[in-house]
């Protein structure tokens, strides 16, 4: 199905469903119905197919008919047994007893009884920043279910307790009553043609190609005839939280939980990896995470990731709406960052001494599944310092050297003083984009004014650098004006705003152009240092498969100042797939000042025609 014909669907979805919800919920449970008339009717074809070619195979008639239609049926019932049954992964995490939390079981089941729900079977604390329930089938789709309660301890250190108990109470609303039982019904059925779907791919045999007919025809309308009501379960299961605990405390629940997994993404996991820069082995985070996630988010902070959130537009990627989307519904008002931040209240809920020992637990898990990436980061480290030592000797520095120590030390500590280093290269080079944009980077948030002059410096020369100085310019200009700073200001931002729109366009452009441009057309020498390339041959060396590598640089018409490198991969032995995935993670690791491409080099073509125009590997994988 086209994708201009799945958006249509799922926009007459949610019109039938807004028109006439009743209505709606019997067409699907219709459309719902013919997939397993589907089913069921090829089991009963199956069997009745594998007991005729059987009985001719029992009496000795050895046919080519006979053993292909045998096949054939056993094919297809296994198929349609594959619809039915839904296997489902088992929970990750401690399962957690009712001695181990009395608080939080008593809450449970309070709240099972207001929503009139079933009740909870089994609850899991894991390391997620996140709270799920979720219905494990017994005996099938068409059979009974286990309700399981997966509670993140981040999300429990960052909420206190009524904030925590509207979460909880939002995910027991996907169960309340006979729209629950329906919904959750809909959920594990969308599931587990999804997962058919998804392992039929790649199937063969005639069995498999009857089947993936029918699937490739049902499936994206039976997502598309579900969706509008997969969505709206979400906002009535918000409105279920707030009839027990008030509409502002789901609401702030849902602002602070958005705005601290973005800071806990962002913030927490860059401050606890800083410490292999002294430590060889892995440190647990939950010991420090119980403390960062209790404090109030930094005002900066919190404006700058709801406005991020505020940004987004509910798609049809997911069910689930976005932030703007559910406060509004809920109080219909704009999204506000609570009042007051949470102090970690929720974990009262937990009996202290096995809280203790669960963080322990997790730290020691997180440890064995992090240590070689911890090594590895560490040997980074360890080679900044090194490098930035070398760099702080006696002698004259180049504008290069001062940038370059400026970056080594902020990758051995965020919060490093180096604006003096920055405030150097702009003595020498008043328009070097690079110390521009890194003292824009480091000024305290007091000194708008200032910032605000430097975006203007960076903007008008700098092409590379005008959609990152315009969005930049309207973050400090609006958050200013939240405050009450008006004036000259308006028009500033409206100035910046359509610089946003004029630079949008042009980074369009560029994206165009790259995607247009042929791979092997063009080709630059990379043009880095000695340092870098350095560094890219240390982190190279983590990847076994890749056996060597090339880096090219590409140089684009249409922002002319911004590089574009390109890394040439050999990965021997990998699938498509694989190569994709590792190419992905190559691309997390590696630092360059541009746009970074990781491309695999299949063909011995391709290899040749890179040598061919004169360029060497950056990295050889040693022998042995």
């Amino acid at each position: 199905m086209e994708q201009a014909d799945y958006v249509h669907l799922v926009r007459v979805s949610e019109m039938a469903s807004a028109e006439n919800s009743q209505a709606y919920r019997r067409s699907v449970v219709m459309f719902a119905a013919l997939g397993y008339a589907w089913v069921l009717g090829c089991l009963i074809l199956a069997l009745c197919l594998l007991l005729w070619s059987g009985s001719h195979l029992m009496a000795g008639q050895w046919r080519f008919v006979w053993i292909m239609t045998a096949i054939a049926s056993l094919g297809l019932f296994w198929n349609s047994l594959r619809a039915l049954w839904l296997k489902v992964d088992k929970a990750e995490g401690i399962e957690v007893m009712p001695e181990d939390a009395p608080a939080l079981f008593e809450a449970l089941e309070r709240i099972r009884k207001k929503l009139n729900g079933p009740r909870i079977d089994a609850v899991y604390l894991n390391q997620d920043f996140n709270a799920s329930i979720r219905q494990v089938p017994r005996w099938g789709v068409l059979g009974g279910v286990r309700n399981e309660l997966n509670l993140g301890l981040p999300l429990m250190m960052a909420q206190d307790r009524n904030r925590l108990l509207a979460v909880l109470a939002h995910e027991y609303g996907h169960l309340r009553g006979g729209h629950g039982k329906f919904g959750a019904w809909i959920y594990r059925t969308r599931l587990s043609w999804t997962r058919l779907y998804e392992g039929m791919q790649g199937d063969s045999g005639i069995a498999s190609f009857i089947t993936q007919k029918f699937l490739n025809w049902y499936f994206p309308r039976f997502l598309a005839k579900t969706f509008a009501m997969a969505r709206q379960d979400e906002y009535e299961a918000d409105k279920a939280a707030a009839s027990l605990l008030g509409k502002g405390v789901m609401a702030d629940a849902l602002v602070e939980i958005d705005v601290r997994q973005q800071w806990f993404a962002q913030n927490f996991w860059a401050l606890h990896w800083r410490s292999a820069r002294k430590k060889t082995t892995p440190t647990g985070p939950f010991s420090a995470m119980k403390y960062w996630l209790a404090q109030p988010v930094k005002p900066a902070f919190a404006r700058q990731a709801l406005k991020a959130s505020l940004s987004l537009v509910s798609g049809l990627e997911n069910t689930h709406p976005v932030l703007r989307d559910r406060v509004d519904a809920l109080t219909g008002q704009r999204p506000q960052l609570p009042q007051q931040w949470s102090e970690g209240g929720a974990l009262s809920l937990l009996n202290p001494r096995k809280l203790s020992e669960w963080a322990k637990a997790f730290d020691k898990q997180w440890c064995v599944e992090n240590a070689t990436a911890w090594k590895q980061h560490h040997a980074r480290l360890a080679r900044s310092e090194v490098a930035l030592a070398q760099l702080n000797g006696e002698g004259y520095q180049s504008a290069a050297d001062l940038l370059q120590r400026a970056q080594l030390m902020l990758r051995l500590d965020p919060n490093a003083e180096v604006r003096a280093l920055y405030e150097e290269v702009l003595r020498r080079e008043p328009d070097n984009a690079k110390a521009l944009a890194g003292i824009i980077d480091v000024l305290p948030l007091d000194m708008g004014d200032v910032r605000l002059q430097l975006l203007e410096r960076l903007f008008g020369p700098h092409v590379e650098y005008r959609w990152w100085a315009a969005n930049q310019a309207v973050e400090l200009l609006e958050s200013r004006q939240q405050i009450g700073v008006e004036g000259e200001e308006a028009a500033a931002l409206k100035l910046w705003r359509e610089r946003v729109r004029q630079t949008s366009d042009l980074e369009d452009q560029f994206s165009e152009e790259l995607m247009q441009t042929p791979l092997l057309n063009g080709l630059l020498p990379h043009g880095l240092t000695a340092f870098e390339i350095s560094e890219i041959e240390a982190e190279l060396r983590n990847f076994r498969p890749v056996s060597q590598a090339w880096l090219v640089r590409k140089q684009l018409n249409t922002i002319r100042g911004r590089s574009v490198y390109v890394l040439f991969a050999e990965m021997g032995g990998l699938g498509e797939a694989e190569g994709i995935t590792l190419g992905e993670q190559i691309h997390d690791r590696l630092e360059v000042s541009g746009v970074l491409y990781v491309m695999r080099v299949e063909q011995a073509a391709m290899r040749e025609d890179i040598e061919r125009q004169g360029f060497k590997p950056v990295y050889l994988r040693a022998l042995g």
